[in-house]
């Protein structure tokens, strides 16, 4: 639906600001519409922003893996300048690479990612405070995720979650879990470095104990992780039966059949309600 939104709103600034020529008393009409450099530099844009961003970021800014871009004021960008830096660099020690274009195109999709801001918001049915119970309670989220340093930390913060993610992918990762697993953009060498993608790891020793939690480090000898506890684990790898890692894989128990669509709509609405600066 935003794509259609977007579509028609730059056909629409294109038609109104040069309007179809027209021969009147001869049967033909002229329908050779200009288009305004603004107007073709915001569509060159929205063309790049589908085939490098969207895949991360969804079709129109509104948040996938990535997040949502469709807001007035980016949190890590405050200014073009500083968007336009993101775009070209990427950020470290997160999942945006660097942009592979040139400069002049680096700041088309500046532009058209600004021009996002002015999308009207997804509607979001459902009671924030209902919501917040369920999480509380029902849902037992604070087991594993921490909101304003209330909670666990062995999944994700979700302080600022409305910020980073739309309402549509939340409602996806509740069901399916694994929808919001990192994926590295950096070259994956079990044998000599960590990388930045999330890792859920099962351990077995030597002595028949089992283990498992979320990888925080590795190298060619040793693996640590973190269980649902918070409590670290140190192993040799010469001193495992068993190593088992769950690439593409999350922890998390899927709520499809926990919560009712009702209850799924409130605690859906608190979520993205979280937007802490």
């Amino acid at each position: 639906m935003l794509y259609v939104v977007v579509g028609l709103a730059l056909g629409r600034a294109a038609a109104e600001e040069h309007p179809a020529a027209s021969q009147s008393g001869t049967g033909t009409s002229t329908n050779a519409t200009a288009v305004s450099p603004a107007t073709l530099e915001l569509e060159q844009g929205h063309r790049l922003f589908t085939t490098h961003c969207a895949s991360c970021h969804g079709p129109n800014g509104e948040g996938a893996k990535g997040p949502t871009l469709a807001q007035a004021n980016l949190p890590r960008a405050s200014d073009d300048e500083s968007l336009k830096r993101i775009i070209a660099n990427g950020i470290d020690g997160t999942e945006m690479p660097f942009a592979r274009m040139e400069w002049v195109d680096i700041e088309r999709v500046a532009k058209y990612v600004r021009s996002l801001g002015a999308l009207p918001h997804e509607p979001v049915p459902g009671d924030p405070e209902r919501g917040a119970q369920l999480y509380a309670k029902k849902g037992g989220c604070a087991q594993c995720h921490m909101i304003r340093g209330k909670g666990k930390v062995f999944g994700p913060d979700l302080s600022d979650v409305g910020r980073r993610r739309s309402a549509t992918y939340v409602r996806h990762v509740l069901v399916d879990p694994s929808t919001d697993v990192p994926k590295s953009y950096t070259a994956w060498r079990a044998d000599v470095s960590l990388p930045e993608n999330f890792l859920y790891v099962r351990v077995v020793t030597r002595d028949g104990q089992e283990f498992g939690g979320v990888r925080v480090n590795e190298d060619t000898f040793s693996i640590q992780i973190r269980d649902a506890t918070g409590a670290i684990h140190s192993f040799f790898k010469s001193e495992l039966a068993e190593l088992h890692k769950d690439f593409g894989k999350s922890p998390m128990p899927t709520y499809a059949k926990v919560f009712t669509k009702d209850e799924l709509d409130d605690l859906v609405a608190y979520l993205v309600s979280l937007r802490q600066k």
